[in-house]
């Protein structure tokens, strides 16, 4: 019997192309930084160093010792950020990544494991760098997420107000619609102030309530105990508190977002008599500036109103030259399903659930176009329809999405014809399938007459 032939396979290789040779990789801590290069560059090619600004500067040396020009790095909180800006003022190459992406492999962990495999990921390219708009944008984005923080705590204190009314059984927060308003801290202001008769409280009743005079009377009759008395005069103390410091913070943003200067617009400016330029000065129209800003109109858009586009301004900037299609800037907010294809056949992606500011924006004007009798309402009820809610909710803020892109890359205004047009020849395909169909059963169409 011949022996059987012994194969020879050829070996595998099994190390990538490194397409980045000067690579580094840092694992971010609270109080100690771990910082990898490569091999070659130094005797010790893993170092940690202390998170004091002085040891930051230290590390940024070092990297340019050894001769790293990009470094990556996990968004670990807001640890980050200062590394960050001292790296990227140094002209090194920073790229913020998502942890998500880096801890698919099981293994040992530890911080030095940690910064030797962001270093070796991303000295091969497997690792992309997460959106980062440009540092004025930034700077605008941590006032306006400062300011939602001051809005929460504000309404923290609304509720401790309305638990000291209940304590003292005063029902008038569920006669009127917002105990902050002109009669509600009116009243309020007169209860702390020592007034307790419901007759003299309900005088304070503005004429726009559309609850009575008595009904207000007779929520104004309770327990007026001394201690929730204290503690509600406590309650309003703050809440006006956190209104002076929200509208500091507006204008503060207002500042920011008046001195932006958009790529293809200056500042605005006009001449004076003597020839000279002088820039104009005007009342903050927050419009105007999102429209020089954007160079195109957003508010056109139907649901789109100034504070969303404040908001979407925040987050993202005015460039979206990052994103190189209007695909990749509706995956980048999760608005489209993360599909693939195997043997011929679709296979579902994991459902990912993150905490994008933007998509948030644009989910909640497609929500509101349920009354809508423009296209786009039409096409948010028939998606509601077919699909339900949730995943009407999504396609619509997909489409929403499309169009805020087309509009802020072409410049162009938006346009609602070119949906007549759509909708005209969905109409016209809708006729041509009831007139097959009826054909088919030996009917025919006839149009009817008004």
């Amino acid at each position: 019997m011949a022996k059987a032939k012994k194969r020879k396979h050829r070996k595998l290789e099994r190390s990538l192309p490194v397409m980045r040779p000067n690579a580094g990789g840092i694992d971010i801590g609270a109080t100690e930084i771990f910082v990898a290069v490569p091999a070659d560059r130094d005797t010790e090619s893993v170092r940690s160093f202390p998170t004091f600004t002085q040891d930051l500067h230290t590390l940024a040396d070092w990297l340019q010792q050894c001769r790293v020009d990009t470094v990556a790095m996990e968004s670990t909180g807001v640890y980050w950020i200062p590394l960050f800006q001292i790296l990227e003022a140094r002209g090194i190459d920073v790229h913020l990544v998502n942890a998500q992406h880096v801890h698919h492999v099981p293994g040992r962990k530890s911080d030095v494991l940690d910064c030797q495999w962001l270093q070796y990921l991303h000295s091969v390219g497997l690792l992309r760098a997460s959106f980062r708009p440009e540092q004025a944008v930034c700077e605008i984005r941590s006032l306006m997420r400062h300011r939602g923080n001051l809005v929460e705590m504000a309404c923290v204190h609304v509720l401790h107000m309305h638990k000291s009314l209940d304590q003292m059984n005063l029902q008038i927060h569920h006669v009127i619609s917002d105990i902050t308003g002109v009669t509600g801290l009116a009243i309020v202001d007169a209860i702390v102030g020592g007034e307790t008769d419901p007759k003299e409280l309900a005088k304070l009743r503005d004429h726009r309530i559309k609850a009575s005079i008595e009904t207000v009377r007779k929520s104004l009759v309770g327990d007026y105990r001394r201690e929730h008395i204290f503690t509600l005069k406590q309650s309003r103390t703050a809440y006006r508190h956190y209104q002076q410091l929200i509208v500091d913070c507006d204008q503060e943003i207002q500042q920011r977002i008046q001195d932006f200067q958009s790529k293809d617009v200056g500042p605005t400016a006009t001449a004076d008599s003597s020839g000279a330029t002088t820039s104009t000065v005007s009342p903050f129209d927050l419009h105007s500036h999102l429209e020089r800003i954007f160079g195109v109109d957003l508010t056109l858009i139907p649901r789109f109103d100034v504070l969303r586009i404040q908001t979407i301004f925040s987050e993202l900037g005015a460039d979206l030259s990052k994103f190189p299609a209007d695909d990749s800037f509706s995956s980048w907010m999760n608005l489209c399903p993360k599909d693939g294809f195997s043997a011929g056949r679709r296979i579902r992606g994991p459902k990912i659930k993150i905490k994008n500011r933007v998509a948030q924006v644009f989910r909640m004007a497609a929500q509101s176009l349920h009354h809508s009798k423009c296209y786009l309402g039409d096409y948010y009820r028939s998606q509601r329809a077919r699909h339900g809610a949730p995943k009407a909710i999504k396609n619509t803020a997909h489409k929403l999405a499309r169009i805020f892109y087309h509009l802020v890359k072409a410049r162009q205004p938006y346009d609602e014809t070119v949906f007549a047009k759509l909708e005209a020849g969905n109409q016209k395909r809708k006729l041509n399938k009831l007139q097959s169909l009826a054909r088919q059963m030996g009917y025919s169409l006839v149009e009817a007459t008004v």
